[in-house]
């Protein structure tokens, strides 16, 4: 397929702007063609105007119809073939693998929604009965369900070019709700994106979908997603990335005549405590294992452990020793993109000045900068170098992580209490520890979004129970998850019917209940219909 750089707004190309840029190969340091243009307010007003006349058709499209369109685009990303994937690893410098690997996850989370909107419970049907008899006053007949808010924008993430982008569940759950979709392109791999992007109008073509359900816009600069949140025909946006782009956006969003949320997934240190019984029974493992971890995807996951905490012990040592000499021997290898390299050698060389903590360990191998490569780094610090130094316990993208040794259970305790949000934490431990530990485990539930045992957090399952967010810094909204099907609460709301004839009803709350889905009836879970 030949990539034209130009946004793509409904059914029709557009490139009004002068202003262009390229994307670039971080590991050859070579420009990537096409050239891709600014986009103007005039396409950024043309593509949330459609979207707005597309919202009404769009939802009110039957749920197999929504189903089929998301199932079409699953379809369409297979035929993309090796040319999606060769296109993702050439602007990331992610290998194949990898690529392939987040085209799998989008296929799955896909099908997923479809699955999600023919079974059709997600509309939370209630209904409660009315009562004539009842005094002093009758009962109405009251009746509510989930129903989608509006035209979405969406910020394409950096680091995953397939799987959370133009393809990611942001973009499914929507469609899943009944929202139309305009997505602002990542800079950093837009030839990615508009390969996806023709791929989802592909499937909007074959199943019929209002113009406007989906448009892709282009942008480097600031500017055009500061304009595309201000629009007043959004309803909503969500965005994964930085801790500082997540909350300008945010600002921006509450900042207009009428706000409307930015749900924001940004930064996170995801917390490890490795307890006694872990270590005692396998702190070598352990140690390869979060290595590993640590490193996987060269460190730029959200999620990365960044952050390891235990107590000062003989195994605590062992265990140390052993991460240094895994982390010595991980050869450096190419980060996204020029801006998150330099970032990342910033935050290395801020580090290296600081007094509170020193340098454990780094991978032997120098990195080559003129490939954006980066080395491995893990450092060491105490209680009182923590606690002394907030700026410990902010993410730093890459693979780098500070070990704290800790004196006691109570000063580990006393460390959770003082951790801003995160998306997740993680015990390394035997069961006994858990008892042992019980103070240690309701503070992380106060802190994160999820708790893993014995395993790492990089590796997010795409599942219905997954909860992907945790309390600021780590989201603007810890309520609601980024991944796995209950993304689509964040772009529906419920609507309330009183005392309204039962065929003009959604068809969800009708009383024969004609899509069976699961309803709540005078406070019970059921099937069946309201008889009489």
């Amino acid at each position: 397929m030949t990539l034209t750089g130009k946004h793509l707004i409904g059914n029709r190309e557009s490139s009004e702007s002068s202003e262009t840029f390229s994307a670039a190969n971080p590991a050859l340091g070579t420009t990537l063609e096409p050239r891709y243009h600014e986009a103007t307010e005039s396409e950024i007003d043309a593509a949330v105007s459609l979207a707005t006349s597309a919202f009404d058709p769009f939802r009110r499209r039957l749920a197999e119809a929504r189903a089929d369109f998301l199932d079409a685009i699953a379809n369409e990303v297979l035929a993309l073939g090796d040319e999606l994937l060769d296109r993702a690893s050439a602007e990331t410098g992610h290998p194949l693998p990898r690529c392939a690997s987040e085209r799998d996850r989008v296929v799955l989370h896909t099908r997923q929604f479809a699955e999600l909107v023919r079974e059709g419970s997600w509309v939370d049907a209630r209904i409660d009965l009315p009562d004539p008899t009842r005094r002093p006053l009758p009962k109405p007949d009251v009746r509510s369900l989930m129903q989608p808010v509006g035209p979405i924008a969406i910020f394409g993430a950096s680091n995953f070019p397939i799987a959370i982008s133009v393809l990611g569940a942001d973009t499914m759950s929507a469609f899943a709700a009944g929202c139309p979709v305009v997505i602002k392109a990542h800079p950093g791999h837009p030839g990615t994106c508009e390969l996806a992007a023709r791929a989802v109008l592909r499937a909007a073509a074959a199943t019929r979908m209002p113009e406007g359900v989906f448009s892709l816009l282009h942008g480097k600069s600031h500017a055009v997603g500061t304009a595309l949140v201000r629009h007043p025909g959004l309803a909503a946006a969500a965005f994964t990335g930085s801790l500082a782009g997540g909350r300008a956006l945010f600002q921006i969003a509450n900042a207009r005549p009428i706000p409307i949320p930015l749900y924001a997934e940004m930064g996170s240190v995801n917390p490890v405590f490795m307890l006694p019984g872990a270590l005692k029974a396998r702190s070598a493992s352990i140690a390869d294992s979060f290595v590993t971890a640590l490193t996987t995807g060269v460190g730029q996951f959200c999620t990365n452990p960044g952050l390891v905490l235990g107590l000062e012990s003989e195994e605590w040592s062992d265990f140390s020793e052993k991460a240094r000499k895994n982390v010595a021997s991980w050869s450096p290898a190419t980060m996204l993109h020029a801006g998150i390299h330099g970032a990342y050698e910033s935050g290395i060389a801020a580090l290296l000045q600081r007094e509170s903590v020193e340098l454990l360990g780094r991978s032997a191998r120098e990195a080559d900068p003129a490939k954006c490569e980066a080395a491995a780094y893990l450092f060491r610090t105490t209680q009182q170098g923590l606690l002394g130094d907030p700026t410990l316990f902010e993410e730093l993208f890459g693979p780098v992580s500070t070990l704290v040794g800790c004196g006691s259970p109570e000063d580990m305790i006393a460390i959770a209490e003082t951790l801003d949000g995160s998306l997740s934490a993680t015990i390394h431990g035997a069961e006994t520890d858990l008892a042992d530990y019980a103070g240690l485990v309701e503070v992380l539930q106060r802190k994160a979004g999820r708790l893993i045992f014995n395993g790492y957090p990089v590796g997010i399952e795409v599942c219905h129970s997954m909860h992907h967010g945790g309390p600021y810094p780590a989201t603007t909204h810890s309520h609601f998850t980024s991944i796995g099907t209950r993304a689509i609460r964040r772009f529906i709301r419920p609507v309330c019917y009183q005392d309204w004839p039962d065929a003009m009803l959604p068809i969800e709350l009708q009383n024969a209940n004609p899509r069976g889905v699961w309803r709540m009836l005078n406070g019970q879970k059921t099937r069946d219909g309201v008889v009489g």
